[in-house]
């Protein structure tokens, strides 16, 4: 028998061969959600395993297993030796659960149904303006979320993670420690305020989010010590805020909703904000131009999941002066999540 020629990679970068990979894009996510859902890479954290290593521990088809593997570590997640069996790579790595800001989550998240689904109605959204997610699931997302208990622990597993992430590049580009009170509005389980409260002795924080959601946060904010600092407060961000913070923090809230509920978002931190307090909001800026940015291909997703999308500087001033504030300044930050630190000062 004879065997094939050796063939090198190929470095075909023709239009038809680039546009074939973008349009099969899906193939890989989801083929990285799934060795990330088996925890593959936990398997490997100490060394090389053959497929039927593997397979035992995860209990998967041994075949089947190891023709995802092959197709991973085409792509660089994983490698595989001569000798039939693989190992990590700096890609695969990221996938490990213990490791700091660990992409396990996201690569979760984005192989879940409710979360790839509606992307097969990105054309009902194009043609109406509205969410995919409600059009699909007859349900927005936070009520999806509400309603399924295991989609809720995955999306504030990705946020715990992202967040975290975040505070790292938030934390040395803004001077927290002139402030007395900051509250966190949809804070989550407190991972931004934890992180700011760590870094700045002085200010005490209120975190602010859904009741379901803060019931989790105590734990958290014990672990990261700063508990006996911050006030953890269940409510609604549309009906009002908690009175008297110098800075209301923000950050992936606007990008949820639509101009009109995004104002009204903002005129409650106005309102509820001190006579010389901050407003200060942590999302993406959307730059003109063709040039290569995540963030406009992560607003398709908002206008797919929700009804709110990621913003140009404009659209922001825009938002700012509806509410009563003016934007001061914005402050870029290094992270690979491209966003900003956007400010408002009240206006008279």
């Amino acid at each position: 028998m004879t065997s094939l020629p050796h063939r090198e990679p190929s470095n075909d970068t023709s239009p038809a061969t680039v546009l074939r990979h973008l349009s099969t894009g899906f193939w890989i996510s989801q083929a990285i959600a799934v060795v990330a859902d088996l925890g593959i890479a936990d398997h490997l954290k100490n060394g090389a395993k053959s497929c039927a290593e593997l397979a035992q521990a995860v209990g998967a088809h041994p075949g089947a297993l190891y023709r995802l593997l092959r197709g991973t570590a085409s792509v660089g997640v994983f490698a595989e030796d001569e000798t039939g069996r693989f190992a990590l790579t700096p890609l695969a790595a990221l996938l490990l659960t213990d490791r700091h800001q660990s992409w396990r989550a996201a690569a979760i998240l984005n192989g879940a149904v409710w979360a790839w689904q509606p992307w097969g109605a990105l054309a009902y959204s194009v043609k109406t303006g509205q969410p995919a997610f409600d059009h699909v699931f007859g349900v927005d997302f936070d009520g999806y979320l509400a309603q399924h208990g295991e989609a809720g622990e995955v999306f504030q597993a990705f946020m715990d993670v992202a967040t975290a992430e975040e505070a790292m590049a938030v934390t040395p580009v803004y001077d927290f420690s002139g402030l007395t009170t900051i509250v966190d509005v949809g804070g989550g389980h407190g991972a931004l305020l934890a992180a700011i409260l760590k870094a700045n002795p002085g200010p005490r924080g209120i975190l602010f989010d859904a009741p379901h959601v803060v019931a989790s946060a105590p734990p958290r904010l014990e672990a990261e010590g700063v508990a006996d600092r911050c006030e953890v407060v269940g409510g609604d961000f549309f009906a009002a805020l908690p009175p008297g913070g110098d800075a209301y923090l923000l950050k992936w809230i606007l990008v949820s909703w639509d101009d009109e509920r995004a104002v009204t978002i903002l005129q409650n931190c106005r309102r509820a904000l001190s006579a010389h307090g901050k407003l200060l909001v942590i999302e993406r800026i959307i730059p003109p131009g063709n040039e290569p940015f995540f963030g406009k291909l992560a607003d398709l997703n908002l206008l797919v999941m929700y009804q709110g999308r990621h913003r140009t500087e404009a659209e922001y001033r825009s938002l700012f002066a509806r509410a009563g504030f003016e934007l001061s300044r914005i402050i870029p930050t290094e992270s690979p999540t491209e966003f900003s630190v956007i400010e408002g000062l009240p206006t008279a």
